[in-house]
């Protein structure tokens, strides 16, 4: 297959999951609504982190299958063992020193606000940095954690879209394009759903503007696109590996703080019931990749 059919074909794949992000957008979401687009989420990323960690755990039992039939050496399992350690480690200690550094720099600029006096006319480039800062809420920065996560993941899935239609394999990336494609398109509520319960500093609704939504959406979809490319390019198992344990450490993170929206609701029943959904919708989607033979 041609690298224009292929790309057409990473397109598609990472385009649906801007279907799920106009939820973001509703202007009256129930609390109960609220409660449970969070446990759909999570429900998907735990999802999400069994089937990256599968993925990147398989050159290694292959590898440990080899030494034990004394067929190869333990040099390739420990290698591929260090990738997915490092993989792990980076892809979840990135964000938690990312999350400590922004507490800094919040605690610093509002020990800085009050004696702060600028005069007319041009802006201050402290003013822009408030400005900034300002404006990307901790759900904002929430979303954004989740796009990265879910894009990492994404990536991989177009490595393997791309190295199918290099190999001439039509009917499997075409099986696959369609698989992920629907498995793209609840992603769209994972990473929307922090953003569901945004209120301004009045009580309103805080609306996200549809270019961040757009903006969100391209973090996490886009790597598909990518993907496709350069698994059209060449083909890397190590590079397989790393992408999907990086992509599994940010996951695990951004559960971990949507576990901790989750507490506050006191409707555990609302989370449970929504995380089944998710994950259901995941291996849902995920069964039609395995029809492909993946």
């Amino acid at each position: 297959m041609s690298l224009v059919k292929t790309v057409l074909l990473g397109l598609i794949a990472g385009g649906t999951i801007l279907l799920g992000l106009p939820i973001g957008r509703m202007r009256r979401p129930a609390v109960a609504a609220r409660t449970m687009l969070n446990g759909v989420a999570i429900g998907i990323l735990l999802f999400l982190v069994w089937d990256v960690l599968s993925g990147a755990w398989e050159p290694i039992d292959e590898a440990l299958g080899r030494v034990h039939d004394g067929d190869g050496g333990v040099g390739s399992a420990v290698g591929y063992g260090l990738l997915f350690a490092a993989g792990l480690a980076i892809g979840l200690l990135a964000l938690v020193s990312y999350e400590l550094w922004m507490k800094r720099s919040v605690a610093s600029r509002r020990g800085a606000d009050a004696p702060a006096r600028y005069g007319p006319g041009a802006m201050h480039v402290d003013e822009l940095r408030r400005t900034s800062q300002r404006a990307w809420s901790p759900a904002k920065r929430l979303a954004l954690l989740i796009a990265v996560g879910i894009g990492l993941h994404n990536f991989a899935e177009g490595l393997a879209i791309g190295q199918a239609a290099a190999t001439s394999e039509i009917a499997l990336a075409t099986m696959l394009v369609i698989g992920f494609g629907l498995h793209n398109a609840t992603e769209g509520f994972g990473i929307v759903a922090p953003l569901a319960a945004e209120t301004a500093e009045d009580g309103t609704r805080a609306l996200p503007g549809w270019g961040l939504l757009l903006a969100l959406g391209a973090i996490g979809g886009g790597p598909t696109f990518i993907g496709t490319i350069v698994g059209h390019s060449f083909t890397s198992e190590p590079l397989s590996v790393l992408f999907l344990t990086l992509a599994a450490g940010s996951i695990i993170y951004v559960v971990v703080q949507l576990l901790s929206v989750a507490a506050k609701s006191r409707r555990n029943d609302l989370v449970l019931y929504g995380l089944l959904i998710g994950l259901l919708a995941g291996f849902g989607t995920d069964a039609i990749v395995t029809l492909a033979g993946v």
